[in-house]
């Protein structure tokens, strides 16, 4: 009899009576309540979403070569804040306020986001401090270029010249007095600095308004009482050089080589003018793009003034203690770049120098040395002169127990070596070398000839010769800049060719993938920039220009000393990672900092005593806290009946592990009791993703290599809530939210997490459907390459990815409804078929393999009608 009445039921020979009025009511009622609470518990994951984006995004950052400055720091600080304080107001909305106490660790974690995101205060000090009252303890008050000079002219028993530093004490006061400070942190604030040409507009912005801002007088009074004292031990002929000194130059890891002006044979009375043109200088393209890159805010870099008395020099250079590139390539030796005059050419890579090539034994011996000029010129060195210099190098490395980089002079009138600065050098890493072995060189003379005998067969050289300043390979467009206005057309990847090795193209070297110059040397500013980079760069090679222009793609081999027409990847004997230039900065660092009060999770386990608002120390936690809470609160406790009442769970055959809330619209008819089979179910979004979940049989996970099971073992171990049958927040229950044209899916497959929202309405151009994707149990390059792999599925089919970590976020919006639902049904695919497949993404074939063949079935579904769907 039952069998019959059921029978009955369904096929309309026995309808069921019609539901209570009252209890139609109180449905109704329950329902609004759902909504207003559903419509809470949606901006609650929504804020989810945006505080979850905003710390992968600083992992992101942190972990990658991509730079940032102080404007993204504070930005993605105040959108984690800002996201994590909508999910508690929420939750106490939800709870009636019964989480009041998760106020306390909020309002303590922001505190101290806020305190490390405060200006410190600036170092009061004298505005003017003289050479022989300044040493190494003087850093911060005088920048590194002053505190090493007055350390060597104290301490190292080497000549230097005369003269005196212009303190940060000086600076302040100089942007107080005009109130400077915050107008330039406004308009830099306010450009992109990828951009160069808005890079060009800020610079000439800022400079005008520093060069057109009085000296405070007591500040024009110090220098001019200064400058008379030096005048009075000089006589009448003196002439000065003013030269930067910033604070955190040469001392934060970097060299800031040639970035910041220096002027040279001054007029005395012109020292004021001319300092404000070096504070300036600051502000200049090359400085800004080169700070930005390397992750130094502009408050980290206030700047110094050294004034000193010019050196008459019958010659000048750099001496580099440890050849840089020679190290890299196994061999220890001393290089003196030398020219007659002035060092300032060298410096700038303005001509080739004289090259000496010394050992780096005590004394060191004379191993070689080329000389620039035509035959019959006079070296810029007598030998005698260069092993005095190349004495005075390892001396100045001995004292600070490392390679130095010196700026030196040869005194016209006592032949004295007089030491201009001192400095930290930067040398190639040998881990960048991307060539092949260095190939056994014959008839080498002066270091810098060339071999091309081990080259596979068929390869056109466009140009050969020069020096190899910094090693490696680059691939990319030939593109030969004139002046300084071809930079806002430089490709990203080209290869740089230019005349002179100026610090002006500085700003194009993170966007290059190569540099060549017809004149420079290995001791030049750009050179040195180069190899901070692990840019490929050759100088000195003749005709370069004329050679390189219009040859579309080429190949700079640096350790060859020459360029090949065409794309030649054979010639790179591995992928060297891009240099992380913001590592160790202090943007990187201050970030860094905040991330430890955002990103670690420390609430793991739901049901201990642990997890509760006194113990959130991150806003993760808090964020973790609230999720948990929410979901319980929707549809595990019985607030009112809402939950026991409208969650229902799914049956398609047998009961699923889904529960499904209806916000109205999305059941056919209503659904009395706890369960509602798939057949019931009317909405459309739904339906696409469950369509695309059983579209194509799931064949399992991936069998997985030994170091991959291995890897996914020691993760489980490592963090039990990984563990896919630990009893933790996901791993029983999968929520669907839905109506007729809305759906939003929290769930858990296997190790990963993801959240699917789609709404397939009328209007296009508020539909959208965006996924959110994370996780997985084996290690982190595993987990970024399948993220990179979801990515690039979702991209073919016009979703819009971005990938943070092992994290991806999609969205594709502006579709009309069936182009909408079409996307949803993709998701629903990617759902079930990524499922631990990141245990076999470093087999390359194999993780290839597996994308094509999803690309396939994703390409075929597209072709299918959708189930259900009658738009």
């Amino acid at each position: 009899m039952a069998l019959l009445k059921y029978l009955r039921h369904w096929i309309g020979r026995d309808q069921p009576g019609e539901p209570d009025p009252e209890e139609l009511a109180r449905e109704e009622e329950l329902k609004m309540r759902l909504r207003e609470r559903c419509a809470r518990f949606r901006r609650l994951l929504s804020a989810n979403k945006r505080a979850l984006e905003a710390m992968s995004e600083v992992e992101d950052r942190l972990n990658g070569a991509k730079p940032f400055g102080m404007d993204y720091v504070h930005a993605v600080s105040t959108r984690a804040v800002t996201a994590v304080f909508q999910m508690v107001r929420e939750l106490n909305a939800l709870s009636g306020n019964a989480y009041a106490g998760l106020l306390e660790p909020f309002g303590r974690i922001r505190g101290q986001m806020e305190a490390l995101l405060e200006e410190p205060p600036h170092q009061d000090g004298p505005l003017i401090l003289h050479l022989d009252q300044i040493s190494l303890s003087d850093l911060t008050l005088v920048g590194g270029k002053m505190a090493n000079l007055g350390e060597v002219a104290a301490n190292a028993g080497l000549s230097v010249p005369d003269g005196f530093a212009v303190t940060v004490s000086a600076y302040y006061r100089f942007m107080e007095y005009n109130g400077l400070q915050s107008e330039l942190n406004r308009l830099i604030q306010a450009t992109d600095m990828q951009s160069l040409d808005q890079v060009f507009s800020l610079a000439a912005a800022l400079q005008k308004a520093v060069l057109t801002a009085p000296l405070p007088p007591e500040l024009e009074n110090a220098i001019t009482e200064a400058v008379a004292i030096m005048r009075a031990k000089a006589g009448p002929g003196l002439k000065l050089a003013l030269r930067s000194s910033a604070v955190g130059e040469d001392s934060l890891g970097v060299t800031f080589a040639g970035q910041y002006r220096s002027e040279l044979n001054v007029p005395p009375e012109e020292a004021c003018e001319v300092w404000k043109e070096i504070i300036a200088s600051k502000y200049a393209v090359t400085a800004m793009s080169y700070r930005y890159h390397h992750g130094i805010p502009d408050d980290a870099a206030p700047m110094c003034v050294g004034v000193l008395a010019m050196v008459p020099a019958a010659a000048g250079g750099v001496a580099y203690s440890r050849d840089p590139v020679a190290a890299s390539r196994g061999r220890e030796q001393i290089l003196l770049n030398a020219v007659a005059g002035l060092p300032q050419a060298v410096v700038d890579g303005a001509v080739t120098p004289d090259v000496y090539v010394f050992s780096r034994e005590i004394p060191p011996k004379f191993i070689r040395k080329r000389l620039a000029g035509p035959e019959g010129t006079p070296p810029s060195l007598t030998d005698s002169q260069a092993a005095e210099l190349a004495k005075v190098a390892l001396a100045l490395e001995s004292y600070y127990t490392e390679p130095q980089d010196v700026e030196w002079a040869l005194d016209a009138e006592d032949g004295r070596i007089v030491v201009l600065q001192s400095r930290p050098l930067h040398e190639a890493d040998s881990a960048t070398e991307q060539s092949h072995a260095e190939p056994q060189r014959t008839g080498e003379q002066g270091g810098e000839a060339f071999a091309l005998d081990d080259l596979p067969s068929g390869l056109q050289v466009l140009a050969a010769g020069g020096v190899a300043v910094s090693p490696g390979v680059g691939i990319g467009p030939a593109f030969v800049a004139r002046k300084e206005a071809d930079m806002l057309s430089f490709p990203k990847g080209g290869i740089l060719v230019v005349e002179r090795a100026l610090p002006r193209w500085a700003p194009l070297l993170s966007r290059a993938s190569g540099l060549v110059s017809e004149a420079g040397g290995m001791a030049g500013h750009l050179a040195s920039v180069a190899r901070e980079y692990r840019l490929p760069a050759l100088f000195s090679l003749p005709d370069a220009r004329l050679l390189l222009d219009n040859t579309g793609e080429v190949t700079l081999d640096a350790a060859r000393c020459a360029v090949f027409a065409g794309r030649q990847p054979q010639l790179v004997s591995s992928e060297a990672e891009p240099p992380n230039l913001m590592a160790g900065s202090p943007v990187h660092q201050r970030l860094q900092a905040l991330s430890q009060l955002m990103v670690p999770l420390n609430l793991l386990h739901p049901d201990a005593p642990e997890f509760a608002p006194a113990y959130c120390r991150t806003l993760h936690d808090i964020t973790r806290f609230c999720h948990e809470k929410s979901v319980r609160l929707m549809f595990e406790e019985e607030e009112a009946g809402v939950s026991r009442r409208m969650g229902k769970q799914l049956r398609a055959g047998a009961k699923l592990q889904y529960w499904i809330v209806d916000m109205g619209g999305g059941f056919k008819r209503r659904v009395p009791g706890p369960v509602v089979d798939l057949d019931i179910i009317a909405s459309a979004p739904m339906l696409a993703l469950w369509d695309g979940m059983v579209a194509v049989p799931w064949a399992g996970p991936p069998a997985a290599s030994a170091s991959g099971f291995m890897t996914v073992m020691l993760e489980s171990a490592m963090n039990p809530e990984l563990e896919s049958t630990a009893p933790n927040t996901m791993a029983n229950k999968n929520f669907f939210i839905i109506s007729d044209n809305y759906m939003i899916l929290q769930a858990r497959y296997g190790y990963h997490f993801c959240t699917v929202e789609s709404l397939a309405g009328e209007e296009s151009h508020e539909n959208f459907v965006s996924f959110q994707f994370k996780g997985g149990a084996a290690d982190r390059k595993r987990r970024q390459l399948r993220a990179r792999m979801v990515a690039d599925l979702l991209e073919h089919h016009g979703f819009r990815a971005d990938v943070k970590d092992d994290s991806v976020f999609a969205v594709a919006e502006g579709y009309d409804a069936t182009e909408t639902l079409m996307r949803t049904r993709l998701l629903g695919y990617l759902l079930i078929h990524t499922r631990q497949v990141d245990m076999i993404m470093l087999d390359t074939e194999r993780a290839k393999a597996l994308k094509d063949k999803m690309a396939a079935d994703m390409e075929g579904m597209k072709g299918r009608p959708l189930k259900g769907c009658s738009c």
